[in-house]
């Protein structure tokens, strides 16, 4: 078992989400189920994220509960085939023309803006 200053240094993937509704900013660690904090700016919601972590860690040690390693990222390569219909296609096509952008930048954004509907479990 890790002490808690190795699970600090551990290279957690921290999420920062600005808060449209309340204000400010929320802040996660995906791999630490539960671990989230917030603040008013991005560099209060960093620094409580910190501690937040550090308290996560220290009840799970606390309480026996096992302690996730962070999740590999290089086990991922960035890239799926994907096939869909010749009319999508030529739908993602036209849109990203509009855009500016290459259809892959236009699909990586349809994604990022509509990765709510993922479950992040």
């Amino acid at each position: 078992m890790r002490t808690i200053d190795e699970y600090m240094k551990l290279p957690y993937r921290m999420e920062i989400v600005e808060d449209i509704s309340e204000g400010g900013y929320v802040v996660s660690y995906p791999d630490l189920n539960g671990c989230i904090t917030c603040a008013d700016t991005i560099e209060a919601a960093i620094a409580n994220a910190k501690d937040a972590k550090l308290a996560w860690l220290e009840a799970a040690v606390e309480t026996g509960c096992e302690i996730p390693e962070p999740d590999d990222l290089e086990k991922y390569s960035g890239q799926f085939k994907l096939r869909l219909p010749k009319s999508l296609h030529r739908q993602l096509t036209e849109h990203s023309k509009r855009e500016g952008v290459s259809m892959n930048q236009y699909c990586v954004y349809l994604l990022t803006k509509n990765d709510m509907f993922i479950d992040n479990k």
